[in-house]
């Protein structure tokens, strides 16, 4: 079972019924077009997300890890970001990924398996996706150490790292390594827990006996646990987290009390580990529906607000889709192309053999007609 009722110390500044709340430490205090702006985000990622489970289910994509539940977390801290922070994500980062200007259509080539997930880090300032479970912390606390060590902390235009983290990884040794180090450094970078409430089948409490945000103390820097659910109080202790990590205050762990709603990845089936009831409980938390009562309450947006962005998140899906059935498939040979920066001879060799044993395909006509035959949609790969 997951973990219902949160401790104190939960900052949340959103009810789940929308109502506003204030906390003595953490607030924001934003415009309108800030409120409608987080609101389309949440939509936005939300529809993307769900076109990508559609889409794996027939077929088009090898697998997916769906943000489903766990919108407002994302969305939070990723516009939380300045431009100048870096941000390392694992596989399911896809709202932070929409935050930072990131094609949603790069995570798609990845599931598709149409490249391996390559992206040029510094041209959104986030880094590749993190399929081994923790090693994107590892990644984060050296690349913090290299800002520190290249004198860009210390001021308002400083800059920040942030690692994000499931539940889960909070077990790894690559994570409590990475602890140790961002600690003993004073790195400029945010750990930035989704304690979802489970790591795939185990939940949380068969990896802990404290709540998680407290582990942070054993390694001496901050812990806060905040309200996964609420959009503004997650990009409020992020925002300040952040900006502790850029003046040179070092490192801060966030857990984000959350729930993930659908699968561990589309391969995974959750009704073998967890009841109803609990899913039922926590949909009535849904970070998209307080954000939505918050703006009805507080006449920030009427229905007519609602129905562009639900036309706005149909031409997205739609767009979505279309070009992920676009996306050609690659070469054979280009397995070979980014495996290292100066190729090798051994390489070249296994090329070459590759090569000669493609060719006898070729020439048979088995492999040029397959590769004539448009794929049907909803066709498996």
């Amino acid at each position: 079972m997951s973990e219902s009722v949160p401790e104190r110390g939960f900052v949340q500044l959103l009810t789940p019924e929308g109502e506003r709340v204030h906390d003595p430490d953490y607030d924001v205090n934003l415009s309108d077009d800030e409120y409608r702006g987080f609101f389309r985000d949440l939509i936005l990622v939300r529809r993307v997300d769900a076109e990508a489970t559609a889409l794996q289910r027939q077929g088009q994509l090898g697998l997916w890890a769906s943000l489903l539940g766990q919108e407002a977390a994302q969305i939070g801290s990723g516009r939380a970001l300045r431009r100048q922070d870096m941000a390392f994500p694992t596989y399911r980062e896809h709202g932070v990924a929409w935050c930072r200007g990131v094609d949603p259509l790069h995570a798609l080539r990845m599931f598709r398996g149409v490249d391996l997930g390559a992206i040029d880090p510094h041209a959104h300032n986030f880094a590749m996706y993190a399929i081994v479970i923790g090693a994107q912390c590892l990644h984060a606390t050296g690349y913090a150490m290299g800002v520190q060590k290249d004198g860009r902390v210390g001021s308002d235009d400083g800059e920040a790292v942030i690692a994000y983290l499931g539940d889960g990884a909070t077990s790894q040794g690559d994570v409590n390594e990475a602890f140790v180090w961002a600690a003993a450094f004073a790195a400029p970078v945010v750990f930035f827990c989704q304690n979802n409430q489970y790591a795939i089948s185990a939940p949380t409490d068969r990896q802990t006996r404290v709540p998680l945000y407290r582990r942070a103390a054993g390694f001496g820097f901050p812990g806060v646990r905040v309200d996964g659910n609420d959009v503004l109080a997650t990009y409020a202790v992020t925002r300040r987290a952040l900006d502790d990590a850029r003046h040179g205050q070092g490192p801060a762990f966030i857990e984000a009390f959350t729930y993930r709603m659908g699968a561990h990845t589309t391969s995974d089936d959750p009704t073998r580990y967890r009841i109803a009831a609990e899913l039922e409980e926590w949909r009535l938390r849904d970070p998209i529906e307080r954000l939505r009562s918050f703006l009805v309450r507080q006449q920030v947006a009427d229905q007519s607000f609602f129905d562009e962005i639900n036309a706005e998140a149909d031409e997205l899906a739609a767009e979505v889709r279309k070009g992920c059935l676009e996306l050609p498939d690659p070469a054979p040979e280009t397995l070979f192309d980014q495996v290292y920066e100066t190729p090798t001879a051994p390489l070249e060799q296994q090329r070459e053999t590759f090569r000669a044993y493609s060719s006898e395909f070729l020439a048979s006509g088995d492999e040029t007609e397959r590769s004539t035959v448009p794929r049907r949609e909803g066709s498996r790969r």
